[in-house]
């Protein structure tokens, strides 16, 4: 039997990526200030936002290293004293 994988990323879709990442800073205003990115910032939606991160490696890879930033911090914040 195959052991679980211990990436985060693994078998996590784009699209939930970038979902979390936009509920996570409360819109792409916030987002685009983490990421600046044309896709968070000039007139941005879920579906643009793919289509470019789909086809622009650099991108993609600086929304999944902002999601396990994220992931890491919402796991700090679990382990706060009174949360």
């Amino acid at each position: 039997m195959q052991e679980p994988s211990k990436d985060p990323l693994h078998g996590k879709r784009l699209d939930a990526i970038l979902e979390e990442l936009v509920e996570y800073y409360e819109g792409f205003e916030k987002l685009g200030e983490q990421i600046n990115i044309k896709c968070f910032t000039d007139n941005p939606s879920i579906s643009s936002s793919l289509k470019f991160l789909r086809k622009t490696p650099w991108a993609r890879t600086k929304v999944e290293s902002l999601y396990l930033f994220v992931l890491r911090q919402k796991k700090r914040d679990e382990k706060k004293p009174g949360k």
